[in-house]
């Protein structure tokens, strides 16, 4: 509030007593209102103060007590705030919704002057009693404002000067207000600000009470702001909606206090609740930066006090996540494959995986045999083609001592009998040799294992997981692969999508930044993102990975977001590559004249 000059008040005054009104413009908008309405109460500026109520000791205990949740998160900041101002004569006075009371600080000369005009606890500062006084009018104005000397209404509080703010709840309803008074003639510049910024502390205070069960988000423009007085707040509910802010966190984020409990977080930050949750558990407390649907840059710290930040209070009889279950980003196919693998997990069905190269086929059939039964044995992975095919049988099989030429003295007992008791992976089966496929079918009948070389039989116990990424029926007909074999693989086929296909691809992107750098938090800018997004990925998580592997490599110390300069330069000139135009048909119709020309993209 802007503070006019003392004969701009002396005349407005007069002509308020003498008229009743007030010319516009003569002094400030809020504190006429306030002069207006105290006139309006009956009250005179000058001569006896009225008779205000006053509540006695038990009451007072009666009020402290209904309010004891503002009053302790308000007494520490008073307490330091009070350090600071003491020393020029002020008092620190915190008053409920109804401007009433509830505690002061204070103490010399300036204090007993104070009590003489009732300024201390039980006593009314609601304007129908006191007048226009900053307790009263932050109350009837909503706002953090000064009442100094001579604006307050009644001539006996002319010599205070006051500061105060309202204190609002999580939800944005008035607590009480916070005010500091002095000494007119030693009126301080900077004390409204102090006063603004006691109040920031003591609502962030009650927010993290409020919501002490939820999931917080902790947001600042610099990483260093977060934890500070001037942080947003935000609460999140167990699916991810926003239900509580304070006022600095519905600022940066654009939002309305009647959005709250109506907003998902993802429609406000460019990431999915899920990743943005699993990385504040892993790095509790821990900035990093985020970039919102808007385009602005801030950073983020997550805090959760009672319940893990990754899932909401479970009952007790709720199955425990698995292997699988962190495979599960958010993509339908994937959530498909992975129910349709859990159920057939301990049963002597055998499991055909089929994708492309590098959508993480090895990764699922990893997660397949750590979710089952047999996770306590041991996952053996074959990878049938990257071994020479003079080397695939005795790989598999295993041989006898001296068996051949450059053999072992001590033979190998050969990876189906290692995967005894456990998994055997045979990856890019569509790749083995055909002669070696009648003796897997054998072995797989049979459930024994003989060496090369000769030697006795070993029985074996194994669940099966294959994977490929061609067609087998294909291969069956092209001669390239035994029928027999097929059918007996081919129990359960689960198909993985290629990354292009899929809609978790920045969960996926996130989770593979957070594995390359666990300790330092890594980003993408937005147009990166975009373009990587967009990207066919022939090569799939794999290509994906080890260009997000490379770019982090060529980061700066100081640096934690990914730009395009950071990227390989032959993934750049893809993704800078403009797309092909389309194909134009011509279709003549029978009833026309001209052709029709229609785009062709080719889909």
């Amino acid at each position: 509030m802007s503070h006019s000059v003392a004969p701009s008040l002396r005349r407005a005054r007069h002509l308020l007593i003498e008229s009743g009104e007030l010319p516009d413009g003569l002094i400030d908008s809020r504190l006429a209102r306030s002069w207006q309405r105290s006139l309006a109460c009956g009250l005179s500026p000058i001569g006896r103060a009225p008779e205000v109520p006053h509540l006695s000791d038990h009451e007072v205990r009666q009020a402290t007590d209904l309010h004891h949740e503002l009053i302790a998160h308000a007494r520490p900041v008073m307490e330091h705030v009070f350090s600071q101002v003491r020393d020029a004569g002020n008092m620190v006075i915190l008053a409920d919704h109804d401007g009433l009371l509830l505690d002061a600080l204070g103490e010399g000369d300036f204090l007993s002057r104070a009590k003489r005009v009732t300024l201390k606890p039980g006593a009314s500062w609601d304007e129908q009693h006191r007048g226009t006084n900053a307790i009263g009018t932050a109350l009837k104005e909503n706002a953090s404002l000064e009442i100094h000397g001579a604006e307050h209404f009644m001539d006996r509080n002319n010599f205070l000067t006051c500061a105060a703010a309202p204190i609002l709840a999580p939800d944005f309803h008035v607590l009480g207000v916070l005010d500091i008074s002095g000494d007119q003639r030693q009126r301080h510049p900077h004390t409204l600000g102090l006063v603004r910024t006691a109040t920031q502390m003591i609502e962030n205070r009650l927010f993290l009470s409020r919501h002490q069960r939820n999931v917080c988000l902790h947001l600042h423009t610099y990483a260093e702001g977060i934890g500070t007085v001037v942080e947003g707040l935000l609460a999140l509910s167990e699916d991810g909606w926003i239900v509580g802010a304070n006022r600095a966190g519905l600022q940066l984020l654009g939002l309305q206090a009647s959005e709250l409990g109506a907003t998902p977080i993802s429609r406000l930050l460019d990431c999915d609740q899920a990743s943005l949750i699993d990385w504040g558990r892993r790095h509790p407390q821990q900035a990093r930066p985020i970039t919102t649907h808007r385009g602005n840059r801030l950073y983020i710290a997550i805090t959760s006090r009672r319940v893990p930040l990754n899932i909401a209070p479970q009952p007790a009889s709720s199955p425990k996540r698995d292997a699988l279950d962190t495979l599960n980003t958010g993509d339908k196919t994937i959530a498909t494959a992975i129910d349709r693998g859990r159920r057939v997990l301990g049963k002597a069905i055998p499991i055909l995986l089929h994708g492309e190269s590098g959508v993480g086929k090895e990764l699922f059939a990893c997660a397949l045999h750590a979710s089952g039964p047999r996770r306590q044995g041991p996952f053996v992975a074959v990878n049938c083609a990257a071994l020479p095919e003079n080397l695939i049988e005795a790989e598999l099989f295993g041989y006898a001592p001296g068996a051949f030429t450059g053999a072992s003295r001590e033979g190998k007992p050969g990876r189906l009998r290692e995967a005894h008791g456990g998994t055997l992976f045979l990856d890019e089966i569509g790749d083995m040799p055909l002669t070696l496929q009648s003796r897997l079918l054998r072995v797989l009948q049979e459930r024994q294992v003989s060496p090369l070389g000769g030697g006795k039989e070993q029985a074996v116990d194994f669940a099966l997981i294959c994977s490929t990424h061609r067609r087998l029926k294909d291969e069956v007909e092209a001669d390239r692969f035994r029928a027999d074999l097929y059918y007996r693989l081919n129990g359960l086929t689960l198909s993985l999508p290629p990354l292009r296909e899929r809609s978790d691809f920045a969960t996926l992107t996130q989770r593979l930044l957070d594995e390359i750098s666990p300790d330092q938090p890594l980003t993408l800018s937005p147009d990166v993102a975009r373009a990587l997004s967009g990207h066919h990925w022939p090569g799939n998580l794999r290509q994906l990975a080890n260009a997000l592997r490379t770019a982090a490599a060529l980061l700066d110390t100081h640096e934690h977001c990914i730009e395009w300069s950071h990227l390989p330069e032959d993934l750049t000139e893809e993704l800078l590559q403009p797309l092909p135009p389309p194909t134009v048909i011509s279709l003549k119709s029978p009833d026309a004249s001209e052709s029709a020309a229609i785009p062709y993209t080719g889909s």
